[in-house]
């Protein structure tokens, strides 16, 4: 609760009256990121509703489904399910891409338009602190760039905010939580990732190998992309989303 407490306060996330769905895929950064809005949305002095929203890919051995009957019951907000065969989609229309690239812009999509059809204006994203340094390392390793997802900006049409607010957390505390609070995390979230090259898992290894050498490296990695996660203007400045294959708010 307190890094996200202070990433909600450092990136001005929450503003009175705000709608706010959650990107749920029925990992463990989702559904503790639920668990925590859940909590904010009972204690903060922000007062905002909260929704979360669940795009279903239909790919073998991989049903999220049995989130329906938890979230209705023991969350208790209102919850979209939306189906989608992307596999299909993406032998049809994929071009020179990745299937996780292809896959997070589909969701993301789809995210937008329930939204939009639902009347929320903030969409909420889990990635977290580890997510946006294999991120920073992959931009500058593979496109010579410094760039890395932001903690709060506006779409590119202007009209829903994403908000992402597990950037001060590490992967280690999602998975932690999720274990102690008995989450239904759903096994194997993308089994047709899995399936595939992962360069990302590649540089979570390098990162952690890295991380046994020097225990500040991520409290070094997040100063050092405090000009890239921030975005005062809010004005829907690049992010990697596309890049790196995670816009589906894991």
């Amino acid at each position: 609760m307190k890094p996200v407490g202070r990433a909600m306060a450092q990136f001005k996330m929450l503003r009175d009256g705000d709608r706010v769905m959650l990107g749920l895929s029925g990992g463990k950064d989702s559904l503790a990121l639920l668990v925590i809005l859940k909590h904010l949305q009972r204690h903060a002095p922000v007062k905002f509703e909260l929704a979360a929203c669940t795009i279903d890919p239909e790919i073998p051995g991989f049903d999220p489904s049995p989130l329906k009957e938890w979230v209705e019951q023991k969350i208790g907000v209102p919850y979209f399910y939306e189906s989608e065969d992307l596999v299909a989609l993406a032998n049809k229309h994929m071009k020179g891409d990745s299937f996780c690239s292809f896959c997070s812009r589909q969701k993301r999509g789809k995210l937008y338009t329930t939204c939009r059809r639902e009347g929320y204006n903030v969409l909420a994203l889990a990635q977290h602190l580890d997510d946006l340094a294999e991120s920073f390392i992959m931009s500058a390793f593979n496109a010579g760039q410094l760039r890395t997802m932001k903690a709060h900006y506006l779409n590119d049409d202007g009209d829903i905010r994403i908000i992402r607010p597990l950037v001060r957390v590490r992967e280690n505390q999602t998975r932690d939580f999720a274990t102690a609070a008995g989450l239904p995390v759903i096994p194997d979230n993308c089994p047709a990732c899995y399936a595939k090259p992962q360069q990302r898992q590649e540089m979570k290894q390098l990162l952690l190998a890295q991380e046994q050498k020097n225990k500040h490296l991520y409290a070094n990695l997040w100063t050092a992309m405090q000009p890239l996660i921030a975005d005062d203007n809010h004005d829907g400045l690049a992010n990697l989303d596309e890049l790196t294959g995670l816009g589906n708010g894991k």
